[in-house]
């Protein structure tokens, strides 16, 4: 009885940013050519901190691919079944990943490289990337550019408040901004990206331990 070939596994080196955002917020990953459509999810959900509690979609080839969500987009294939070797992808090829259809975060996936798979690595991992993901419904990246243009104003007015606090020796007004103070740190910090703890998160998803989903 004859038997099919199986087919080899390569490592798809992936350049994957967001969509109509500047300076851009991209990632470099390796990922297994038999990783299917739900593994690529997880992956980009891990590799921008993303928190997967809105709705997502591939569009690969026409047609539409993805992790049900209650309330969502019924797939009319299983997304654990579906590999991403089965799309016999080129390289440089293109394909999109759209995750919040409310603030609607498209990502570009592009192909860069196929590459033989390295024995003792584990995969997926990510090897560059350049700034964290915009804060989850912050309105989409039209209104993620208009805020992150007020960072410099904000962080300037703080700072004159709190000074007249403090000639004032107001702690009670102190207290009030002290919230704006986590936020403006929080937008403040969205050019570091940890890409140690992106791995530390994929080694988890790679053992199947559920502290990946934590991170």
């Amino acid at each position: 009885m004859a038997t099919s070939k199986p087919v080899d596994v390569e490592i798809y080196q992936l350049h994957v940013w967001i969509r109509q955002i500047s300076p851009m917020i991209w990632r470099r990953l390796l990922v297994r050519s038999d990783s299917s459509i739900a593994d690529l999810h997880y992956t980009l959900q891990i590799a921008f901190g993303w928190s997967d509690e809105h709705l997502n979609q591939f569009r690969i080839h026409g047609q539409a691919y993805g992790v049900y969500h209650d309330g969502g987009i019924n797939f009319s294939k299983n997304p654990r079944l579906v590999k991403l070797s089965d799309f016999k992808f080129r390289k440089n090829e293109r394909f999109m990943y759209e995750y919040d259809f409310g603030d609607f975060w498209e990502h570009s996936v592009r192909l860069e490289a196929r590459l033989p798979v390295e024995e003792g690595k584990s995969y997926p991992c990510c090897i560059d990337g350049q700034r964290r993901a915009p804060p989850e419904d912050c309105g989409g990246p039209l209104a993620f550019m208009a805020q992150l243009d007020q960072v410099p104003i904000l962080e300037y007015e703080l700072l004159e408040d709190i000074e007249d606090a403090l000639h004032n020796n107001d702690m009670a007004a102190i207290r009030d901004r002290i919230k704006d103070i986590g936020e403006l740190q929080e937008w403040q910090a969205l050019d570091k990206f940890d890409r140690r703890a992106v791995n530390h998160r994929f080694k988890q998803f790679s053992a199947n331990d559920p502290a990946w989903r934590h991170g």
